[in-house]
């Protein structure tokens, strides 16, 4: 059993990282930004052909020649391709000339500012809805196999990042000792290598993953180049450059700095690498701030140097753990004043890891129903929670750290006497077999001439000697193998019985699991739309689902005098709030237009006491009169009056209660 459970922790350690990556692979992409608006509207049906369609997002979107295309009811591309900035969040796409009747599909495909892919699809027609025969591709940005491998590719970044970082930041603060130590070694390269390799992949995956999704275009060099020029690229190139310079650092830190025994050199040595190891740290940690959440939204320029330390406390608090439990499990011994080290810095990390923790969530949900009513709020209710898991846990290890500490030196000192018993007795070994040779040589005369008449009986003498000279060097080696060996599984049996160092094997093993479940749950956060992006982008649509479009009234009045009946026309646009265009037509009851002496328009909007806002058109022709820049200052339920003159005493004024806004 002794043999079965630390293989068993490991196994199912393994497992919950393996889970981890799938789970982060396998997490849908949300949109960062939401189309709010378009013109034409989704679902809308206008009688004239537009000479363009242009989409409003709720945030800046990075959007090239082809991110939106225009499909008539044949299936047949009908925009110039080339897309335009309106100002704003408003970009558009010209149209061309002479469109047909029917229903047309809208397809776009933009990057949102913090560098995840949005994509969707919306119709509108043309004189009437008709049958399409559009065909959207089935693939959306940020999904299908190349969005699965970017989300396992974010997710080892990640925890390369903190293996990388936190291992050495163990062994200089905490370990010095550990600097030569193979299995602490393996856990900082292993970060470096997992990092590198993470970069390089979502570098080459970058534009299939924002583009069209075939892992064919991986390896396309055009679209690497595109991608090369966009925030994301450049901050993964970054990234690149910056980890040759920490691989310089790694090979200073288990070569030149473990050989040195001088104290004032390995203190300068070891100043030196804390300053360059926390600026390639913050380097490496500036490169996720200044592409995704951070770099966008309110106070980017304060979140993120805030979002750089987060990272760097996430990677000192969990590298140095795990890097602790390799230690505890792999390397000879760990003193105690290390993992007391490691506690203090540990306390510290989380500290800081709370503070900033509180203002970027304050930053990305910004209410309580965000954080309830949003996945973002619901999985940083899960991520609090897993940290207060983490820490209940570390508080365990503190205690056992106590135990640890006091009970460390006996099983130290029964080790070091194991060590010189066993020298002694290999000693022990050795001198008394030279003394054996010697006394045979000098021994009883009857032995020495037997020696002698043997050893000039025959030429082969020699070479029986050499054979047992050799067979004696292989038992040699073999008995001290199996001494090494014994003395290796005595010095284990030593330490593991040391109930501190057992104890906190376990809770330190537990810290790490979780760790990796936390780990899973920030990799989702940072492919999720903030709460905050969330709620506002709701309030927003909703909005404009509500807000009024171009308004056509039909008012029919009588004036009570000769010629004074007819139908009055009012069209306003766009029928919003802000400026409007209006045109008034006056038809007798066959339907043909005719003059009248005098038209007056005006607005009241009682709940806001507003008005009446007099309108006086301009007559322009036969029946028809015009105003343009008709403000309208708020919406709500207007009522609009139209009093219409068609003698010098006869009058009337109609009225009509519409919805502007």
């Amino acid at each position: 059993m002794k043999t079965i459970a630390p293989r068993f922790r490991h196994l199912l350690l393994l497992l919950l990282a393996v889970t981890g990556a799938l789970l982060a692979g396998a997490a849908p992409v949300s949109a960062h930004a939401a189309l709010t608006g378009s013109d034409p509207k989704q679902g809308a049906v206008v009688e004239q052909a537009p000479t363009r369609v242009s989409l409003t997002f709720s945030e800046e979107v990075a959007m090239s020649d082809g991110s939106v295309r225009v499909l008539d009811p044949a299936g047949k591309r009908v925009d110039t391709g080339k897309t335009t900035d309106l100002g704003g969040t408003t970009y558009g796409v010209p149209l061309h000339s002479g469109l047909p009747d029917g229903t047309f599909t809208v397809a776009y495909q933009v990057v949102s500012a913090d560098s995840h892919p949005v994509s969707g699809a919306f119709t509108f027609s043309i004189g009437a809805p008709s049958k399409t025969a559009a065909a959207l591709p089935d693939q959306t940005a940020g999904g299908g196999v190349v969005g699965g491998l970017y989300g396992v590719g974010r997710y080892l970044s990640y925890a390369g990042f903190i293996l990388t970082v936190g291992g050495a930041a163990f062994v200089l603060a905490c370990w010095p000792r550990g600097a030569g130590v193979r299995p602490v070694q393996r856990v900082v390269v292993g970060g470096w290598i997992t990092l590198t390799g993470a970069t390089l992949a979502m570098l080459l995956m970058r534009g299939s993953y924002t583009g069209s999704g075939a892992v064919g275009d991986i390896f396309d060099l055009t679209l690497l180049g595109q991608v090369l020029q966009t925030k994301s690229g450049a901050a993964l190139v970054s990234r690149l450059l910056l980890l040759a310079a920490a691989a310089l650092f790694i090979a200073v830190l288990f070569g030149a700095y473990e050989k040195r025994t001088d104290p004032k050199e390995k203190k300068d040595l070891t100043f030196g690498l804390a300053i360059g190891g926390a600026v390639v740290a913050a380097g490496l940690a500036a490169t996720w701030a200044m592409a995704e959440h951070a770099s966008t939204g309110i106070q980017a320029g304060l979140a993120m140097p805030v979002d750089v330390l987060h990272l760097l406390s996430v990677a000192a608090w969990l590298g140095g753990l795990t890097t602790l439990l390799v230690a505890l499990y792999r390397a000879p011994s760990i003193e105690a004043t290390a993992v007391r080290r490691f506690s203090r810095v540990a306390f510290c990390a989380v500290s800081t890891l709370a503070a900033t923790g509180l203002y970027q969530s304050w930053r990305q949900v910004g209410s309580w129903s965000a954080l309830t009513g949003t996945r973002y709020g619901q999985l940083l209710l899960l991520k609090i929670g897993l940290v207060a898991v983490m820490v209940g846990v570390a508080w365990i290890s503190r205690k056992w750290t106590g135990r640890l500490s006091e009970g460390l030196a006996a099983p130290e000192a029964a080790a070091t006497t194991a060590i010189e018993e066993r020298t002694r007795s290999e000693e022990a070994v050795t001198v008394p077999t030279g003394g054996a040779s010697k006394g045979s040589s000098s021994g009883s005369g009857s032995s020495s001439g037997d020696a002698g008449g043997n050893a000039g009986s025959g030429p082969g003498a020699d070479t029986g000697s050499g054979s047992g000279s050799d067979v004696d060097d292989k038992r040699s080696a073999q008995l001290a193998r199996q001494r090494a060996a014994l003395a290796t599984a005595r010095d284990k049996r030593i330490r593991d019985a040391d109930p501190g160092r057992s104890g906190l094997r376990r809770s330190v093993l537990t810290e790490a699991g979780v760790a990796v479940v936390l780990l899973v749950v920030t990799t989702v956060l940072t492919s999720t739309e903030p709460g905050r992006t969330e709620e506002e982008a709701k309030t927003v649509t909703a909005a404009a689902s509500q807000r009024s479009g171009p308004l056509s009234l039909k008012l029919p009045f009588d004036t009570g005098g000769r010629d004074g009946k007819g139908t009055l026309l009012l069209d306003m646009d766009p029928g919003r709030t802000g400026s409007n265009d209006m045109h008034v037509y006056v038809e007798r009851p066959n339907g043909k237009a005719f003059d009248i002496p005098e038209v007056k328009v005006s607005f009241t909007l009682a709940a806001k006491k507003l008005g009446p806002l007099p309108v006086v058109p301009d007559h322009i022709a036969t029946g028809h009169w015009s105003a343009s820049g008709v403000q309208i200052p708020v919406a709500g339920d207007w009522k609009i009056a139209v009093t219409v003159r068609t003698s010098d005493i006869d009058q009337v004024t109609v009225t009509k209660n519409v919805k502007i806004g």
